[in-house]
């Protein structure tokens, strides 16, 4: 099975190149829905924008097939984390990295032409094939709100692939924890830090003790938790009145889940009360866990073709969220593709020209052996 290794980088290097960011997707937008529909694929694109604030929607591209094969779903998603913007890709060594003063955006840019290199190889060879329907979606990264927002009854698939982990070519994510995120103003009382300080209720120094009471970080192998904003205070000389908290909790078992949120809300509630002020809180449900067995149709498609192309398939967890989260909240099973980079969010990150000529393959092997 080969792939045009030099067409497949080279596209990479002009898509990182186009500015792309959460509910600013358009010019990146516009460059996939000339290449989806090049090839010959029914191409929309949904209001998921004007739903969001933002600028593009989720791209649909579909290939009807020949094969009597279950449909198969293959995504990624278009935005990328600052700094994204005036990104200059470089190739030194088979290793593709950015300048340094930018992320590079192999998260997701090397799963978008995974894709679409599988797809030229599939019409260019004539290769037999099923439905294959290709999700490009928007605001991924910060809320997965391209893929809340779809319409998933323009989906017929009866698996999704999601290119978008950091894992070797070959790992497979079939499971992914729940998140529950947490927002609290807490009210205080206002006074001259000055003049008369025990006349106030510093909101900070509260919000600080319900901090400190709180199981944070590493809770359990299957649960985590964090206090990630604070924000509060006018200036030096007042006792703050008002702090804003914002947090979350993962798992991978819900009713865990529920217990380390409770536990977060009872030590705002519990503190604010031994102050006597109060707190409004507001807890919200980011996202589903997905759990898939070995048994589970996309795993077994998934390690099948991975093992034709020689690779060793891994079946991992992971603590993160994606749009796979969403999706298999659907009813579609899907689990997420390692692409082989590396320092994602970072300046550093990498991906191997052999490991992105390899998702390709992958993907390949998937729509061959389904």
């Amino acid at each position: 099975m080969e792939i045009n290794q030099q067409r497949l980088v080279d596209e990479f290097l002009e898509l990182v190149q186009i500015d792309s960011a959460p509910k600013n997707e358009r010019l990146i937008a516009d460059a996939l829905l000339a290449k989806l529909r090049s090839l010959g694929l029914t191409v929309t694109e949904d209001d998921s924008g004007a739903k969001i604030g933002g600028n593009a929607g989720n791209i649909l591209g579909v290939l009807e097939g020949e094969k009597a094969a279950p449909p198969l779903l293959f995504c990624a998603h278009m935005d990328r984390v600052h700094p994204g913007f005036g990104i200059q890709p470089q190739l030194k060594g088979g290793l593709i990295t950015s300048d340094g003063t930018t992320i590079l955006a192999a998260d997701d840019v090397a799963g978008i032409v995974a894709i679409l290199e599988a797809v030229r190889i599939m019409k260019e060879q004539e290769l037999p094939h099923g439905r294959i329907e290709i999700l490009f979606t928007v605001a991924e990264e910060g809320g997965l709100f391209g893929a809340k927002s779809l319409d998933a009854s323009t989906l017929q698939a009866k698996a999704g692939f999601f290119l978008d982990s950091s894992g070797p070519v070959g790992s497979i994510v079939v499971q992914a924890p729940a998140q529950k995120g947490l927002q609290a103003t807490i009210h205080g009382k206002a006074a001259h830090a000055g003049l008369a300080p025990e006349e106030g209720i510093s909101a900070i120094l509260v919000a600080a003790h319900a901090i400190t009471r709180m199981q944070l970080g590493r809770i359990d192998s299957e649960t985590t938790a964090n206090i990630g904003v604070i924000q509060g205070g006018a200036a030096t000389n007042i006792i703050p009145d008002r702090v804003e908290l914002k947090g979350e909790a993962r798992s991978l078992d819900n009713s865990k889940l529920d217990q380390q949120m409770d536990h977060m809300v009872d030590m705002i509630n519990t503190t604010c009360a031994e102050h006597q002020i109060k707190a409004d809180i507001q807890v919200s449900h980011s996202y589903s866990a997905f759990n898939l067995s070995q048994d589970d149709y996309p795993v077994k498609l998934a390690v099948e073709a991975a093992r034709a192309l020689g690779l060793a398939p891994r079946l991992e967890s992971t603590g993160g969220g994606s749009d796979a989260n969403i999706i298999n909240g659907y009813g579609i099973p899907s689990v997420v593709l390692g692409m082989g980079y590396s320092d994602v969010h970072t300046t550093k990150e990498s991906i191997p020209v052999e490991q992105l000529a390899a998702a390709a393959k992958y993907v390949l092997s998937i729509i061959e052996t389904s």
